[in-house]
């Protein structure tokens, strides 16, 4: 069973990020932890106590910019990853944002629509990859 859940053990999340954006997908590590995250809700998914996938959910003026979601490679195609974006729209909303954002790379635009969110404004590059800004209301 895997849980999600609220979690201030930021290193397990940074942890997780890490193996997937800097050493999987060849981001930059300067740039994967930034001034958002001591400011965020991070959001740590665990399977038998060990991460597997992680979020954050940075709010202000009701607006919650979801990012940094991640999955481990081999829990990808699970539905873990629809759970986790689910869990950040209900944090979002306890929180009292009324609508989220998020920057999707290009191939997952339509995991991302699947959960409610829609593109808007133009696509952009992040460290090579092709991004798109998308939205949801709550």
């Amino acid at each position: 069973m895997i849980d999600i859940t609220e979690t201030d053990d930021r290193q397990a999340c940074y942890a997780l990020r890490h193996t997937v954006f800097v050493q999987e997908q060849g981001y930059t590590a300067e740039g994967e932890v930034d001034a958002l995250d001591p400011l965020s809700h991070h959001l740590l998914a665990q399977q038998n106590g060990t991460p597997v996938a992680t979020a954050r959910v940075y709010i202000a003026e009701g607006t919650a910019k979801i990012g940094r979601v991640c999955v481990l490679k081999e829990l990808r195609g699970t539905g873990l990853g629809a759970d986790l974006i689910r869990a950040a729209v209900e944090l979002a909303t306890r929180q009292g944002a009324d609508h989220a954002i998020l920057g999707a790379q290009v191939h997952a635009i339509g995991f991302y629509a699947k959960l409610g969110f829609e593109p808007y404004g133009h696509p952009y590059d992040d460290e090579g990859e092709p991004h798109q800004m998308m939205q949801r209301t709550l």
